[in-house]
């Protein structure tokens, strides 16, 4: 395999007629990794990774591949490998004639091709399978082989385009590792594109959260999850509860007021900067909450305990807050039903501060 390479976009932007689908951004890929670009829908990954895969030019800024700026430099002499949502893969060629494509292009013998594929054809647990057709595989036998395709041309970089989309979930579930597990053995820089919280999380070395053209937080699962610095990106890394209050400092520790709540004193870090009296908004994920007695925390019913397989969901109204809810989820059931005057609370390394 090839020797991985950096991936460094520097103030790259773009933009479609009036429409700016990019603002000004940098994005460090660093060799041997998986950086993911997750986003909603018309976030701008998409048109990122067209233009690390050279077909879409920057308007501004730069595209490097290590210390070689590939910003003009046409895709089929970039030296990458791609996978897309769809495969795209042909349905009158055999598997091995799919895989040895990229070699047949490049002029490599015969018998170099079919040595070539059939140790690829292994390496993605698809030994044997040279001559059948697209039509005999299932969904996931497809992506391996779209896979297999990307990589036998040693491509310095790897670039995934929603590949899991088109499975369905216990399958994507199982291909997530498949996937990541060659992507490891390889140690190829890969660039994966994909809307899919769990997905980022669980494939990437890193991620970088992308809303409106811009890229709003990059760093490890852990660390976009467990401290995410806007509401947006709380929110989008899955379920959050959000807080607005003002600080209260005291000989204990500080803590934030709330108007509809002015009994309760709510838990925030103890190294919290804002000052008495500033405004402050934290996240609290629900596997972090506590349901309390009324006394104990924030006033609040409970509307629904839903079950949801390894853990049980309480949906709450917070009270004096008009159509306010919170979430909370409990590997056991709680002592408690619905309708059930209850108070909400967390500790305080449990707040995560947002900007």
């Amino acid at each position: 395999m090839r020797n991985s390479v950096s991936v460094r976009l520097r103030g790259v932007s773009k933009s479609f007629g009036a429409v700016q689908a990019l603002k000004p951004l940098n994005i460090d890929v660093k060799p041997g990794e998986l950086l993911s670009l997750l986003g909603p829908s018309g976030c701008g990954k998409t048109t990122t990774l067209r233009m690390i895969a050279g077909f879409d030019v920057p308007d501004v800024g730069s595209v490097w591949f290590g210390n070689d700026d590939v910003t003009l430099v046409p895709p089929n002499r970039r030296s990458i490998g791609m996978v897309f949502q769809n495969y795209g893969l042909f349905p009158h060629m055999t598997i091995g004639e799919n895989v040895a494509y990229g070699l047949k292009m490049r002029g490599v013998s015969r018998a170099e091709q079919r040595q070539r594929v059939g140790e690829m054809l292994e390496t993605v647990r698809l030994g044997g399978f040279e001559d059948r057709r697209i039509h005999q595989l299932s969904g996931g036998q497809q992506q391996r082989v779209a896979l297999a395709r990307a990589l036998i041309t040693n491509p310095s970089v790897l670039l995934l385009d929603e590949p899991l989309g088109a499975l369905d979930k216990n399958l994507r579930e199982r291909m997530q590792f498949e996937l990541r597990e060659i992507q490891r053995r390889f140690q190829i820089t890969s660039i994966m594109v994909t809307h899919d919280q769990e997905e980022a999380l669980t494939m990437s070395d890193r991620i970088a959260v992308m809303s409106e053209g811009q890229v709003l937080q990059v760093g490890t699962p852990t660390e976009i999850y467990a401290s995410p610095k806007s509401q947006f990106v709380s929110e989008f890394l899955g379920a959050a509860n959000i807080f607005s209050g003002t600080v209260k400092r005291s000989a204990n520790a500080p803590a934030m007021e709330f108007d509809f709540a002015p009994a309760f004193d709510g838990p925030i870090p103890s190294d919290a900067e804002a000052g008495a009296g500033q405004p402050i908004k934290i996240a609290v994920r629900p596997e972090k909450m506590k349901i309390v007695g009324r006394e104990q925390g924030l006033p609040a019913t409970v509307l629904d305990i839903v079950f949801r397989g390894n853990y049980f969901a309480y949906e709450l109204a917070l009270e004096g807050v008009s159509s306010r809810t919170a979430l909370v989820y409990s590997q056991e059931p709680l002592p408690v039903e619905r309708s059930a005057p209850v108070g909400l609370n967390w500790l305080p390394e449990s707040a995560m501060i947002l900007a």
